[in-house]
């Protein structure tokens, strides 16, 4: 039996986001690189490249996202990966429901998508293969690791069960202890207000280079300074959210030194427009 995945634009998401975001920095950098440049340019395009190729498999895995039941094992069908749980290898059934503290350790995610090694505070790791998690998952212990799923198929758990002979607990998140939980970055106000401020400041300093760069006289090399911007901020957040679940401070920290940076980078274009 095939069991997909819940439903989620995750796939859409993350299409526009990729083209969006790696279209513009690989447009930047050959735009703001001459032949002269040859050294910096292919510096700059190697890692630019490796991600894009990460991150094109990790998206071309949301396309066939399902979970498979057959007589003497569970498939998890993820991009090529097939990852094949036994029966008795599953030690426990979780139906982990309400809103979960998650960051990753090792993964990659976005609206409609949450694929690696994530932790969920308050109830342990997980290695998630999962569309909208955040709002309940199946949990399941095995003696290959922990996994996390979301079958668009509610009853999954129980035919699992079914299959195992093993019951299915149910772990409420909104029920356990603040203390234990911890705070998500949803739910911290500051981090928003920080995570909202670099956004602004990325955008304007986009919106500025648009509307007064072509024409202006200034060097082509200042557009690189909006490709190092947008590649620091996802760099930033991506980091800022892992160090906020041990240290709230070190999280704002880390949004306000982003900030601070984007706007050297919007302070130097402005001035070297200005000046042309």
């Amino acid at each position: 039996m095939n069991f997909e995945a819940s439903k989620s634009n995750g796939f859409i998401v993350g299409l526009s986001m990729g083209v969006l975001i790696f279209g513009f920095i690989i447009w930047g950098i050959g735009f703001s690189l001459t032949n002269n440049d040859r050294a910096l340019k292919l510096l700059l395009y190697i890692p630019t490249y490796l991600f894009l190729i990460l991150y094109t498999y990790l998206l071309l895995g949301a396309t066939n996202l399902r979970y498979i039941l057959l007589d003497n094992r569970m498939v998890i069908n993820w991009g090529t990966r097939k990852i094949q749980i036994k029966w008795d290898e599953i030690t426990e059934i979780i139906k982990v429901e309400g809103k979960s503290n998650m960051f990753s350790i090792l993964g990659i995610s976005w609206p409609g998508y949450m694929i690696g090694l994530y932790s969920a505070k308050g109830l342990g790791l997980a290695r998630m293969y999962a569309t909208n998690p955040h709002q309940g998952f199946i949990y399941l212990k095995t003696e290959k690791g922990l996994f996390g799923i979301t079958p668009e198929n509610a009853d999954l758990a129980e035919l699992i069960a079914e299959k195992t002979n093993k019951p299915v607990e149910t772990v409420n998140m909104d029920l356990i202890d603040k203390d234990v939980k911890g705070t998500s970055l949803q739910d911290d106000f500051f981090y928003r207000l920080l995570l909202k401020f670099n956004i602004i400041m990325l955008l304007a300093f986009g919106i500025y280079m648009g509307v007064f760069f072509p024409g202006s006289g200034a060097p082509r090399f200042i557009v690189l300074l909006l490709v190092l911007g947008v590649a620091l901020f996802f760099f930033n957040i991506s980091n800022a959210g892992k160090l906020f679940q041990f240290s709230d401070t070190g999280g704002y920290i880390l949004l306000l030194i982003g900030l601070a940076v984007t706007g050297t980078f919007f302070i130097l274009a402005l001035s070297e427009i200005s000046l042309k």
